[in-house]
């Protein structure tokens, strides 16, 4: 009988890692150096967004914040003056965590509230400014959005200016029940006695804007410009699906989709707004109005 022998193998200590070499040789990718293009799904630089914030890929338009927008437009990209409205935390409905969740959206983008009203001017031209941010809450219209519209536009009444509205919004803020609502008769009553006094409204539609907001002042402008692929809308395909128990078409919300059916008289890409809004203003400007702002 032949005897088998047991091979015999070395035994080869395992390699101790050293986490802390480890850890200084891992590449480190600052936050928000990366984006993914909503739209096309690419991978891209933040820089390569550059200030317009417009995918390079296929010109998707991201959603920005007032001081971006204003750095975009105005002259020095800056206000003239902004126009503060003192903001007394409410809760009309005693709605839970309302005045927390509010308070969190505060610290996080750094705004009080979900629209900034100033003065401003492009290319020269004086205007009354607002713009609402998509950041603080969907942009949601309650009672402090509604007053602090309502008021922007009793001063350009009252200073003789055009009135220019950036719009973004989910629509009335559900935490203030009916008082959301009023605010669109609100801001409506006093875009018409603007208009009554033969000054010029011009609303400018961005991504999204829906709910109240399109039900009232975004749709009131004496010209009404929309950014490309800006959804603009009332309420969502889904609920619209469910209350006529019909399929809706792809893109029935899109701004290419209101600008061919006459809701919309222009779609002006992002990085030729200014030249845009310069020259409509220029055109609507009345000879002899003064401004003392």
């Amino acid at each position: 009988m032949r005897l088998l022998r047991r091979r015999k193998y070395l035994s080869v200590p395992e390699k101790e890692s050293n986490n802390e070499k480890d850890q200084t040789h891992k590449p480190h990718i600052p936050d928000g150096m990366w984006q993914k293009c909503p739209d096309c799904k690419q991978t891209v630089l933040s820089a390569d967004l550059a200030e317009t914030k417009i995918c390079p890929q296929c010109s998707y338009h991201f959603r920005i914040s007032p001081k971006q927008r204003i750095q975009l437009i105005c002259d020095h990209g800056q206000l003239e003056e902004e126009l503060i409205f003192q903001d007394e935390m409410t809760n009309p409905i005693d709605f839970p965590d309302y005045e927390a969740k509010k308070r969190s959206n505060q610290e996080r983008t750094g705004y009080d509230e979900a629209v900034t009203c100033g003065l401003a001017k492009i290319k020269g031209q004086p205007l009354a400014l607002g713009i609402m941010n998509p950041f603080f809450m969907m942009g949601s219209m309650g009672s402090i959005v509604g007053e602090k519209i309502t008021r922007l536009f009793e001063y350009a009444k009252e200073h003789a200016l055009p009135v220019l509205l950036f719009t973004a919004s989910g629509g009335a803020r559900m935490q203030e029940g009916i008082i959301s609502l009023m605010q669109m008769t609100k801001i409506s009553i006093a875009v018409e006695r603007h208009s009554q006094a033969g000054l010029f409204y011009l609303t400018v539609l961005t991504d999204p804007t829906t709910g109240g907001v399109t039900a009232s002042f975004a749709m009131q402008g004496d010209i009404i410009i929309a950014e490309p692929g800006a959804t603009i809308g009332f309420a969502g395909k889904r609920v619209i699906e469910q209350t006529i128990h019909q399929k809706i078409e792809e893109g029935f919300q899109t701004a290419e989709h209101q600008l061919e059916h006459g809701f919309v008289d222009r779609i002006v890409p992002r990085q030729q707004l200014r030249d845009e809004i310069a020259d409509l203003l220029l055109l609507h400007s009345r000879e002899g109005d003064i401004h003392d702002y």
